[in-house]
């Protein structure tokens, strides 16, 4: 039997999202230690009020959130799923949460950005339906950014 598994809409200033990203972070400086601290400072995402956290069996297990760019236009941002928990579905589960709520705010296009690294999150966002394009800014220079984009329906 699978443990039950639940999503909880909330903000980045929710406890169990900073724990994700906490371990989110302490992942990115010891796997990309020296790009690390270039990306950053683009990683931050304070009071943003929508975020998304997925628990199993109550435990927190994954995250993300999305930042508004402009009017039509969302960025998904610190998509993370702990370690004991991958390989089950979860970032597919968090990402159809985030395009879903963006969609019920009138948001039509979604970007993103990934690492050249994660092979694994990049061919996940290219399932999706999540094209690449031209690395948009503050990715514009950096050649281990892997920018993508997707129309919202």
């Amino acid at each position: 039997m699978q443990p039950p598994v639940f999503l909880k809409r909330t903000t980045t200033n929710d406890t169990d999202f900073l724990l994700l990203v906490a371990e989110l972070d302490f992942e990115l400086w010891n796997e990309l230690a020296e790009d690390q601290a270039t990306y950053e400072q683009f990683n931050k995402v304070p009071a943003i009020v929508t975020a998304v956290v997925l628990y199993e069996a109550e435990v927190p297990a994954a995250c993300g959130c999305f930042k508004e760019i402009d009017a039509e236009t969302v960025e998904v941002k610190r998509m993370f799923v702990r370690k004991p928990f991958r390989g089950k579905g979860h970032s597919k589960t968090i990402l159809q949460e985030l395009e879903k709520w963006a969609i019920s705010l009138g948001y039509r296009i979604a970007l993103l950005e990934t690492s050249i690294h994660f092979a694994i999150a990049k061919s996940l966002y290219q399932r999706m339906g999540y094209a690449l394009i031209p690395n948009y800014p503050p990715y514009t220079d950096l050649p281990e950014s892997v920018c993508m984009k997707k129309e919202l329906k």
